[in-house]
């Protein structure tokens, strides 16, 4: 093989590699998030998040970020968008410790949702705690963001905040899981058959916005749907997923974003019975 032949071949060579790296990176949150922390003051720390890799920009330098505060003064109450369509279904789960947050991602086809027509495929569900959206400039203890794609790559979000009162259920069907987690440094634990159904809502009112993913690489044009009741977690479930992370971090929430020219819309049901 000629040297101009063994030059071409190494460049293809870097240049999959190179897009095999970015490409996922797109539409998808990091999976070892080694690379960046929530320290405020820190060079790893939210402000500079931007910076640590070309790709991550939009956490800079995007117009479209999450989280947001959810200021009533300043939401379009609608009732056109109509019920928010979830058709779940039980599918082998694997807890992955990401760095900083527990996520559960879904091995098999655990069901999708629909909106305006899309059906959004349910990838992985992972907590953040305190929550990283605020209502009216008041954090919870905690949000869940279950996290779907389109088969065309698009990303929909649907999030759920808790404040501290009564246990979750579905938390509490993994405690064990999570109790293991806490006890190992590995990165993945196998959780078994595990029931998205089991997520509970709770109401049919809901905010919808425009956003991004709240980690690097803070991607945009992200369909956000908030659900509007305040559901509730114990102090000692909270605690419980940050110890399983070992990050030795007591948050791993996401400053609010500016909102910039975006609206956000309140689905409320015109009948009363909600």
């Amino acid at each position: 093989m000629g040297k101009l032949a063994i030059q071409l071949l190494f460049l293809i060579t870097f240049f999959l590699v190179l897009v095999s790296r970015i490409l996922p990176a797109t539409s998808q949150e990091v999976e070892d998030e080694a690379d960046f922390n929530y320290d405020p003051n820190g060079e790893k720390g939210p402000a500079n998040w931007g910076r640590i890799h070309p790709e991550w920009g939009a956490c800079s330098n995007g117009s479209m970020q999450s989280p947001i505060d959810l200021l009533s003064e300043r939401v379009d109450v609608v009732s056109h968008l109509g019920r928010l369509s979830r058709s779940y279904k039980p599918a082998n789960a694997t807890l992955r410790n990401r760095g900083h947050d527990m996520m559960l991602k879904w091995e098999g086809a655990a069901g999708s949702i629909e909106i305006n027509g899309t059906e959004y495929l349910l990838k992985q569900c992972h907590w953040h705690s305190p929550s990283e959206h605020t209502i009216n400039g008041k954090r919870l203890a905690l949000e869940v963001h279950m996290v779907h794609e389109s088969l065309d790559g698009k990303v929909a979000v649907v999030g759920i905040m808790y404040m501290i009162g009564r246990p979750d259920s579905f938390l509490s069907s993994l405690t064990k899981q999570l109790q293991l987690v806490a006890g190992t440094y590995e990165r993945d634990t196998v959780a078994g058959v595990v029931d998205p159904r089991n997520i509970k809502i709770g109401s049919r009112k809901y905010y919808r916005y425009m956003g991004s993913l709240t980690i690097p690489p803070c991607t945009e044009n992200v369909l956000w749907t908030i659900v509007r009741k305040v559901r509730t977690a114990t102090r000692e479930q909270v605690r419980m997923l940050r110890v399983a992370v070992h990050d030795e971090s007591d948050t791993n929430a996401r400053q609010i974003q500016p909102i910039n020219s975006r609206t956000v819309k309140l689905f409320r049901p015109e009948d009363k019975d909600d």
